[in-house]
């Protein structure tokens, strides 16, 4: 315990301090986390972090989180959605140099692992240009369901959630973790009014709902891979923490929808 609330005040530190200077650090500190977090599955599937299905997905990942149409001013607005696409067309061609050895199926596998992690992570750097309160509202949602799901799961769970994907969460848990994000929300949005523009007061708190809700299934989403693959944490960059999806795989589900919800 001593070492996992040592390691996790670090880790908490160097990402508030990429989060406050924010910009061009921030994004390709971001972008470097979503490299990771690709690896992470990756390895999970066997894949060596540095075979042509690697590399190119890791790549695919960092053009599509940073916006690298703020950089390159000739390119288009949407530029990393078309520097990704590039990138899995090169993962497709493999198919066509190598078809004997290199299928279809097995390069949808880096394709859709860096989808999944790099639209959250993409999101996040979105929030973050829109404003920092933004980030925060979804890090206190997220922080905030996992520290109520624990101590309530703990004190009084009894009915399973889905055990069979993760056999110790429990309803309670996640009743309260839900209104421990409600709780949260409610005093950050007491002192920062904007943070929920366009939306009224009262709105935001059924949206931080559906927000909890999410981030739970996020958490769950991550644990069935990890289940699926026979592993306990996704990677170990971060001592008695895991690796980088143990830590933002509520958050890589939460920042799409805040965005779907007109927030950023």
């Amino acid at each position: 315990m001593k070492e996992r609330v040592m390691w996790g005040a670090i880790a908490a530190a160097i990402f508030l301090a990429f989060l406050i200077v924010g910009g061009l650090p921030f994004q390709l500190f971001v972008g470097i986390l979503a490299m990771i977090g690709v690896s992470e599955l990756l390895k999970m599937k066997g894949l060596e972090v540095f075979s042509f299905e690697s590399v190119f997905a890791m790549l695919a990942v960092f053009v599509l989180t940073v916006p690298i149409d703020q950089y390159l001013t000739f390119l288009p607005i949407d530029a990393s959605f078309a520097g990704y696409g590039l990138f899995v067309f090169f993962l497709l061609a493999g198919t066509v140099f190598n078809s004997t050895a290199y299928s279809f199926e097995e390069a949808v596998f880096p394709i859709a692992t860096s989808f999944y992690v790099g639209i959250g992570f993409q999101n996040l750097v979105n929030a973050r240009i829109s404003g920092i309160d933004k980030v925060l509202l979804a890090l206190f949602i997220v922080w905030a369901t996992d520290t109520g799901a624990y101590l309530i799961g703990c004190q009084f769970g009894k009915r399973k959630l889905l055990p069979k994907v993760s056999p110790n969460k429990t309803i309670e848990g996640s009743l309260g973790g839900i209104t421990c994000a409600v709780f949260v929300s409610l005093i950050f949005m007491l002192f920062d009014k904007s943070v929920y523009a366009p939306h009224s007061f009262l709105g935001m708190l059924l949206f931080v709902v559906l927000f909890s809700v999410v981030a739970q299934f996020g958490d769950l989403v991550e644990s069935a891979i990890k289940r699926h693959f026979g592993v306990k944490d996704s990677g170990k960059i971060i001592p008695g923490h895991g690796g980088i999806l143990d830590r933002f795989d509520s958050m890589i589900f939460v920042f799409p929808i805040m965005h779907l919800f007109g927030l950023f």
